[in-house]
C-alpha cells in the first residue's frame, strides 16, 4: 500500500464543517421509542437554514436515496425553498430519478417535477466532467447518496470522481453524510491494488470499507487528491453508531440501485458481488438478488459443502429458481440461498470466498468470467489465482492481512462517529 498517513486536519474546509455541524435540534424518537433516531447530513442542514448554501449557486449529486424521513425527495424539498438557490441536478448510474438499469443512466434532461436540468455524471471522470459542473453554472456541488458499504458499489466512485471533478473546475463540494447501511465497524476484505483500478474500485481501500461516504470523502481528499483538494466540507449525521445496522437508524429504505432491494441484500453484497466474476448467477432477476446464487448442473452438493465449513452467523439452503433477466433468463438453476441468522458475526468477504471455493470444488461447471472480472471485483489476481490452485477459504484470507491492516490504520484517521 502507498497510502500516506495525512489526518483530518489537512483536508481543506473540513474542519469547520465538522464543528458546525455539531448543533441542532433534538432527533424523533427511534425504532421502538428506544434511543434517539439518527438524523442524516441533509436533515441538519435543513434544520440549519441551508446556512452551509447560502448565496452559493447549488447542483445536486444524487439519486433516488437522497430522501427524508418523510421520504420525500431533497430535491423536490430544496427547490421551492427560497434559501437555497438550487439550479441544477447531477445523476449517478441508475439515474437521478432512478429509471435505469445496471450500467445504464438517464442521460441529459429536464426533470418534469422541478424543470432543474439533469446532467448525466455516469463514466465521466476527470476533465470532461469538471466540462460538466462549469457547464452547469454552479458554484457549488452537493452529494447526497445512500452508500451500501461494499468497494465496489460505484456511487462512491462518482463522489470521488466529483470531487476530484470539482476541484479543477473550482467548485466547493459538499458532502451530505448517510448511514453506512452493514455498520462502521470494521475494514474487511482485500485492497485494491492500483493495477486493476475501475469504475468498481477506483483507489486502494478494502472490499468492505466499513466507512460513511463522508468519512470516505475526507480520505479521498487527504490520501488520494492531496495533489489538488477540493475545497471540503462535510455534514454529519448525528444520532448514527459504528454498530448501527440500517433497521437501528430510523430511516426509510429506499434501493440504491434496482439490485439492492434490501438492507438484507445489502448486508451480503460486500462477499456475494463476486459472483458477478463468475458463470454462475448472482441473483440478479430474483427477489432475493446477491442471496441466491447458482447454474444449471448445480445441486446440493453445493449447500452441503458450504454448511460443512461452520461459518459464523450464517446458514445455506439448497435452493432452485428462475432469474427473469440476467443469466439464466428463464431458466431453472440450482444452487444457495444465505440465511443470516447472526449478523453481529457475520463476514460477508469471508463468506463470499468460502462460497466460490466450495463452488469450484462441487461444480465441475464452474468458471471465471473470460475477461477476469473478478480480478476488478476482489482488486487483484490473487483470490483468483488462489482459488484456482486449489487454495482453502483461511489461506485466501489469510493473503491480505498486511494490506487490510495497513488500510485499517490509515481508515482510523478519518472516522467522524464512535
Amino acid at each position: 500500500m502507498t497510502l500516506s498517513r495525512r489526518g483530518v486536519l489537512t483536508v481543506g474546509g473540513a474542519v469547520g464543517a465538522l464543528a458546525a455541524a455539531g448543533a441542532g435540534p433534538a432527533a424523533a424518537s427511534g425504532p421502538g421509542g428506544g434511543r434517539p433516531g439518527v438524523r442524516t447530513g441533509f436533515a441538519r442542514l435543513a434544520a440549519d437554514g441551508y446556512r452551509a448554501l447560502a448565496g452559493r449557486k447549488v447542483g445536486v449529486v444524487t439519486n433516488p436515496t437522497g430522501v427524508t424521513s418523510d421520504v420525500r425527495h431533497i430535491v423536490d424539498v430544496m427547490h421551492p425553498d427560497g434559501r437555497v438557490d438550487l439550479t441544477a441536478v447531477f445523476g449517478p448510474e441508475h439515474g437521478f430519478r432512478g429509471t435505469a438499469q445496471a450500467g445504464g443512466s438517464e442521460g441529459r434532461y429536464e426533470d418534469p417535477a422541478t424543470g432543474l436540468p439533469v446532467y448525466d455524471t455516469y463514466l465521466k471522470s476527470g476533465q470532461a466532467l469538471a466540462d460538466v459542473f462549469t457547464a452547469s453554472g454552479v458554484d457549488t456541488v452537493v452529494f447526497d447518496i445512500q452508500d451500501a458499504g461494499a468497494r465496489f458499489y460505484t456511487y462512491i466512485w462518482t463522489l470521488y470522481d466529483c470531487m476530484e471533478a470539482a476541484a479543477l473546475a473550482g467548485r466547493r463540494f459538499v458532502v451530505l453524510d448517510r448511514p453506512n447501511p452493514v455498520t462502521g465497524r470494521a475494514a474487511l476484505g482485500p485492497v485494491l491494488d492500483p493495477a486493476f483500478a475501475t469504475f468498481v474500485g477506483r483507489r486502494e481501500i478494502a472490499q468492505a470499507h466499513g466507512m460513511t461516504v463522508a468519512e470516505l470523502a475526507l480520505l479521498f481528499n487527504a490520501e488520494f487528491l492531496a495533489d489538488r483538494p477540493v475545497e471540503l466540507e462535510v455534514v454529519r449525521m448525528s444520532g448514527w453508531r459504528r454498530s448501527d445496522f440500517f433497521d437501528a437508524t430510523g430511516l426509510p429504505w429506499v434501493p440504491p440501485s434496482p439490485n439492492m432491494p434490501t438492507p438484507d441484500t445489502a448486508l451480503v453484497y460486500p462477499g456475494t458481488c463476486l459472483f458477478e466474476g463468475t458463470n454462475l448467477s448472482e441473483g440478479r432477476g430474483t427477489t432475493r438478488p446477491f442471496e441466491l446464487l447458482g447454474a444449471e448442473g448445480i445441486d446440493h452438493r453445493w449447500a452441503a459443502a458450504a454448511n460443512a465449513l461452520e461459518l459464523p452467523g450464517v446458514a445455506f439452503r439448497e435452493a432452485y429458481f428462475a432469474p427473469t433477466f440476467s443469466k439464466f433468463q428463464g431458466r431453472t438453476v440450482g444452487g444457495v440461498q444465505l440465511h443470516v441468522h447472526d449478523r453481529e458475526a457475520f463476514d460477508p468477504v469471508r463468506t463470499g470466498i468460502a462460497l466460490l471455493v466450495t463452488a469450484k470444488r462441487t461444480w465441475s461447471g464452474f468458471a471465471w468470467r473470460a475477461d477476469n472480472w473478478i480480478d476488478k471485483l476482489t482488486g487483484n489476481t490473487r483470490v483468483r489465482t488462489m482459488i484456482d490452485a486449489g487454495a482453502g477459504t483461511d489461506e485466501v484470507v489469510a493473503a491480505w492481512s498486511a494490506d487490510l491492516a495497513a488500510f485499517r490504520a490509515v481508515r482510523r484517521e478519518y472516522l467522524l462517529y464512535r
